[in-house]
């Protein structure tokens, strides 16, 4: 069947004027209104053509540039993950997938990236559920379609913008310094560091700080999206090029995104999301003697107190880094 890896088929859902939805509510509408296809039987035996040789696959400890913290993979882990997942936490994931803490998302992306879990058998058994979470959770798995849709009919905007916005991206000495200050968590916006360590050891990123270190990099530094695509593909172990890309082009404003110009300020988003630091806390251990929600703005130490802490100063103002955004927009 050639929805693997979605629910639907790409281009299986379209609207009257077009050969794809470039806005997500109404093909939500339709996307539900088709259908999902059956949940087939798995096969009691697999027959391999006599002229295909197995060969062994490699342990973890012999391929290199792996995370560290890179969960296990496989059909029997992905099926446990997602038993646990609806017994304890598909119900409550309306108010919890926001808590950066609390990590309380389904972490089944991987899964659904490589195939190890179907994506159609997930939205028929969330479906069975009643609760505003699991409704809430078969939407998310919409969107994944949705973006699978949209480059099926626009492949170029793999590469280039959806919806171009003259952009003219930062460049240079000084581009290439904040890039590699982002890669590598050194910031000095704990919550952005947080989120980009927790990338570089597990292989993967909760998705509110997938937003707001887009958010960052394209909007605060006026980076190009397609830097911070490139980094997260490399790392993210449930990099699929649909969803990556083109949650890329949403944040920067070149994709889907009906507020093209929306700046998630990092400071705020880390005192809505991580209220007493503890994600921050967990990802950069060097300011764990903070106490509250003063982990996330250390900058406003006294210089004495600075000094105990090895931990860089911020790469730019957030005003400056909104007002150097606005005029590259033309916005008032």
């Amino acid at each position: 069947h050639d929805a693997v890896v979605t629910a639907v088929t790409p281009g299986a859902v379209t609207p009257a004027n077009s050969d794809h939805f470039a806005v997500f509510t109404p093909y939500f509408r339709r996307w539900t209104e088709k259908g999902v296809r059956a949940v087939l039987a798995a096969p009691r035996t697999v027959r391999v053509p006599d002229h295909i040789r197995s060969q062994p696959y490699p342990l973890r400890d012999e391929m290199d540039g792996l995370s560290p913290g890179l969960a296990e993979g496989g059909e029997s882990v992905g099926r446990a993950l997602w038993r646990s997942w609806l017994r304890n936490g598909i119900d409550q994931y309306t108010e919890n997938h926001d808590d950066l803490a609390g990590d309380a998302t389904s972490k089944l992306s991987p899964h659904l990236h490589f195939g190890t879990l179907s994506c159609a058998e997930l939205v028929h058994a969330a479906r069975k559920r009643s609760s505003q979470g699991a409704a809430d959770f078969v939407r998310q798995l919409c969107w994944r379609d949705f973006h699978h849709q949209v480059l099926a009919a626009r492949p170029a905007a793999a590469a280039d913008d959806y919806r171009t916005r003259g952009d003219r991206w930062r460049s240079g000495k000084s581009a290439d310094r904040d890039i590699r200050a982002w890669q590598e968590g050194a910031t000095g916006y704990p919550v952005v560091d947080a989120a980009m360590r927790q990338l570089r050891h597990e292989g993967w990123m909760h998705n509110r700080g997938r937003l707001l270190t887009a958010s960052f990099l394209t909007k605060t530094l006026y980076v190009d999206w397609r830097v911070g695509a490139r980094h997260f593909q490399q790392l993210l172990v449930d990099g699929d090029l649909a969803n990556n890309q083109l949650n890329w082009q949403w944040v920067a404003g070149t994709g889907t995104d009906s507020r093209p110009n929306r700046v998630l300020n990092p400071v705020l988003q880390a005192k809505r999301y991580d209220p007493d630091g503890t994600y921050v806390r967990r990802w950069v251990p060097e300011l764990g003697d903070l106490r509250g929600a003063a982990v996330h703005e250390p900058w406003k130490l006294s210089g004495e107190e600075r000094a105990r802490f090895d931990y860089p100063e911020p790469v730019v103002d957030l005003a400056d880094g909104l007002g150097r955004f606005k005029r590259a927009r033309g916005i008032e």
